[in-house]
């Protein structure tokens, strides 16, 4: 696993000033002492077989490959074996040489709902903050992103990128095994930056709100999405332990409580692009993801509340501008 090509692309841009300690922070946090597991997922990326491709999709609902030669039953079953040592496997879905990976997360209708609201990517440089293995990143450059640089402190979606990357080529995207607190401050070097799922995850929303805003160029886009709650701009929830069963939630704001905060963070043009509740047929278990997912997560008598008694997951989509 080499990052050799990130660096070369990363020079003589606006993200150089990143080269000063981003080798040192991916050996880090890829360090066989940091994840017992590691050094059994990186076999695991070793055994995967090297099948030329024919065809590769990343414009539709399946990011997917299919092979120049078909591959036998055997060698599919192998495949598929393989893939699956590196479970739970949560956004998707993916096709890689007959090999279905049926995610937790239909992560394809989320994308359908912004895609069509943001500004073009073609020949943009694209930060994916909280990327989990990749499936977004791979949809950007399907839509033309010169360079998109995934970050998720998870060392098994790290994996599972590698795992698809394997497969669909040397293309200008990439997963890093980094939280946004490894991204130099005041960096002002992406053109978009997405932070989808993760702000309700942060004890400090609003230095969130402008670490974000400190990745981004001068007028470049953010794409925000996160878990909201009904009510005007003065609601705010702070569960307790749990919030459908997830731990470490913060801070679900109402939409027009967020729009309040981004201005209040300098943003500008701010757009609430899309607000849709969850539903079992977007998040749900399946063979590649066999832990308890949203329908267990709900209240079992009124489908309207969490099984803690608070509002079901609502999910917000905005988008806002740089000053």
């Amino acid at each position: 696993m080499s990052f050799k090509r990130l660096f070369e692309l990363l020079k003589d841009t606006d993200l150089e000033p990143w080269l000063e300690t981003l080798p040192q922070q991916i050996d880090q946090a890829l360090h066989d002492d940091v994840n017992g597991k590691l050094p059994e997922w990186k076999a695991i990326l070793k055994q995967l077989p090297k099948i030329p491709p024919k065809d590769i999709q990343l414009n539709s609902k399946y990011v997917s490959v299919s092979p120049a030669v078909a591959l036998t039953d055997d060698e599919v079953v192998d495949l598929e074996s393989n893939l699956k040592q590196l479970m739970p496997w949560r956004k998707g879905p993916y096709q890689l040489h007959g090999v279905e990976i049926d995610t937790e997360w239909c992560s394809d209708k989320k994308w359908n709902r912004l895609c069509s609201a943001i500004k073009p990517l073609q020949g943009k440089t694209v930060l994916d903050v909280g990327c989990g293995n990749g499936y977004h990143a791979w949809r950007m450059i399907g839509m033309g992103a010169e360079l998109v640089v995934g970050i998720d402190p998870s060392a098994l979606f790290v994996m599972q990128f590698q795992a698809v990357k394997h497969f669909l080529g040397d293309k200008n995207v990439f997963v890093l095994p980094l939280g946004i607190e490894s991204v130099p401050d005041n960096l002002q070097a992406f053109d978009t930056v997405f932070s989808m799922g993760v702000f309700y995850h942060r004890k400090s929303p609003i230095d969130h709100l402008y670490q974000l805003r400190q990745c981004l160029k001068p007028g470049g886009e953010l794409v925000l999405e996160t878990l909201v709650i009904p009510g005007d701009e003065n609601q705010v929830l702070m569960p307790g332990e749990r919030y459908a069963q997830m731990r470490n939630v913060w801070f679900l704001p109402s939409s027009q409580a967020m729009i309040k905060w981004l201005k209040r963070c300098g943003f500008k043009n701010i757009k609430l692009v899309d607000e849709t509740y969850t539903t079992v047929e977007e998040q749900r278990s399946t063979q590649w993801m066999q832990f308890h997912s949203l329908k267990e997560f709900l209240d079992p008598q009124d489908g309207r509340k969490t099984v803690e008694g608070y509002p079901a997951p609502l999910r917000a989509i905005f988008t806002a501008d740089a000053p």
